[in-house]
C-alpha cells in the first residue's frame, strides 16, 4: 500500500535543538523508537497535518527514550518526511461487543486501527499501546486496516446463535478516515449490511460519508440507519489544531445537511466538550446542527484515559499555553479531583458544578432547536441471515 501525504518530524525551538547530532535526530525519526519528550525546558514544535507533537511509549513497553544532548553545534542535513504506513490485519472476527452501561450499542465494527485524522483528544489512542506501538504519532500515522472485514462479517451474521442489534461503526476510529477512500473497506461493510436488511448506525468527522448515500437513503427508507456527524468546533484554526486531518467544520455541516436532504436519520455530536477551549461553543455548534437539518444530538466531556493525559498537555503546552492549566484545573473539577475518572455513569460526562453546567446548557439547547424529540429505535425485525450455497433453505420460505 502507497504511503500517504505527510508532514515534517519534529524538531525544537531553542538552542538544544543546535547540539542534536544528525545521527540522533535520525533515530528519533524512527517512529517506533522516537523520543517520547523533547529536552527538558524545550517544548515540541507541532507537525503539519498531524495531532499529537510526539511519540510516547506505550506502557506495556519494557523501555522508555529520552532525548540527548551530545555537544554537536550543527545540523547538515534534512531529516525524511514523516509518512503514513497501512499493514494488515488478521484477525479472525469482527464484530467487537460491548456490556457498558454507559454505551448505547452492544456491538460494533471498527475497519481500521489507529486513525490518520489525529485528533489528540481521541479515547482510542491507548489501544496502540496494545499493538507494541505509541499512542502518540504512530496512532495516526502506523494505521492497521482489515482488508477481510466484509468477508468475516457475513461469517458472523450466518451463525445459528447471533442475535440482531445495531452495529455501530466509529465506535473505535473513524470508518471514514482518509485511507477509507481508496481501500472502501467501510462501504463493503455496508454492502453486506443492506444486502441482509441489518440495521446500524455511523459516527463520523468525515464528509466522505457522502459517497455512501446510495446504500444509506435506501437502509433509511426501511428505519435501518442513522449517522451522526460530529463537530467539535465551528473555528477552523481550532480544528486543524485539534482534527488536523478531518473535514473542515463547514465541510460536517454540509454533510449534515446531505444526509438529512436524503431522509437520512442524521444528528451530530459535541464531542469532546473540552473546558476553557470549545466549549463556549456548544450552543452555536448544536445551533448550525439543526439550521443543517440535524435531528438528533449528543455530547461527552474530555476523557483523558492512560496516555492520552500527557499528549493532552503536550499539546496545550504547544497550542494554548496560556490557558493550559485553567482546562486541566477544569477537567480535575469535573473528575474527582483526577485527570480521568473511569467509573461507568461518570467517564462520559463528569461530576461537579462545571458538569452538571454543561449538561444543563445541552439540555436548554435542545428543547430550544428540537433536537431529539423523537427516540430513535432502528429496525431489528427485518434481519435475514446470509445463505451459503448448499446451506438447506427454510421450510416456511416463500
Amino acid at each position: 500500500m502507497t504511503p500517504v501525504e505527510t508532514g515534517k518530524l519534529p524538531v525544537w525551538p531553542c538552542a538544544i535543538r543546535a547540539a542534536l547530532t544528525v545521527k540522533a535526530l535520525r533515530y528519533m525519526a524512527k517512529l517506533s523508537e522516537a523520543t517520547s519528550t523533547p529536552p527538558a525546558g524545550c517544548p515540541p514544535l507541532p507537525l503539519r497535518g498531524r495531532g499529537a507533537v510526539t511519540n510516547a511509549d506505550g506502557r506495556f513497553e519494557p523501555y522508555a527514550h529520552e532525548a540527548a544532548d551530545d555537544g554537536w553545534d550543527s545540523i547538515e542535513e534534512a531529516l525524511p518526511p514523516l509518512k503514513t504506513s497501512v499493514s494488515v490485519d488478521v484477525t479472525r472476527t469482527i464484530i467487537a461487543r460491548n456490556d457498558s452501561p454507559d454505551i448505547p450499542f452492544t456491538q460494533s465494527i471498527n475497519p481500521y486501527r489507529g486513525c490518520e485524522h489525529g485528533c489528540i483528544y481521541c479515547y482510542a489512542r491507548p489501544s496502540h499501546a496494545y499493538l507494541g506501538l505509541s499512542p502518540g504519532l504512530d496512532f495516526e500515522t502506523r494505521l492497521v486496516a482489515k482488508p477481510q472485514a466484509a468477508r468475516l462479517l457475513e461469517q458472523e451474521l450466518r451463525r445459528p446463535g447471533y442475535r440482531v442489534s445495531p452495529i455501530a461503526l466509529g465506535s473505535n476510529t473513524d470508518p471514514y478516515q482518509p485511507i477509507e477512500r481508496k481501500l472502501r473497506i467501510t462501504r463493503q461493510i455496508l454492502e453486506v449490511l443492506a444486502a441482509h436488511e441489518h440495521p446500524f448506525t455511523i459516527v463520523t468527522k468525515s464528509a466522505l460519508v457522502e459517497r455512501d448515500l446510495d446504500l444509506l437513503a435506501p437502509m433509511a427508507e426501511k428505519n435501518l440507519c442513522a449517522v451522526f456527524v460530529s463537530v467539535t468546533t465551528l473555528d477552523g484554526e481550532l480544528a486543524r489544531r485539534l482534527e488536523p486531518r478531518a473535514a473542515a467544520p463547514y465541510r460536517r455541516l454540509r454533510a449534515i445537511q446531505t444526509l438529512a436532504g436524503a431522509g437520512i436519520p442524521t444528528g451530530a455530536m459535541f464531542a469532546p466538550a473540552i473546558p476553557a477551549l470549545n466549549d463556549h461553543e456548544m450552543e452555536a455548534v448544536l445551533e448550525a446542527a439543526a439550521d443543517a437539518g440535524a435531528r438528533h444530538a449528543g455530547w461527552t466531556l474530555l476523557r483523558l484515559p492512560h496516555e492520552i493525559k500527557d499528549l493532552f498537555k503536550e499539546w496545550l503546552a504547544v497550542h494554548a499555553p496560556g490557558r493550559a492549566e485553567h482546562v486541566l484545573s477544569l477537567i480535575r473539577q469535573s473528575r474527582g479531583g483526577r485527570e480521568n475518572d473511569p467509573r461507568f455513569g461518570h467517564r462520559f460526562r463528569g461530576e461537579g458544578e462545571y458538569a452538571g453546567l454543561l449538561a444543563r446548557r445541552f439540555g436548554l439547547a435542545c428543547r430550544r432547536l428540537g433536537l431529539n424529540r423523537q427516540h430513535l429505535a432502528l429496525d431489528t425485525a427485518r434481519f435475514r441471515p446470509p445463505v451459503r450455497v448448499g446451506d438447506q433453505l427454510d421450510l416456511f420460505t416463500g
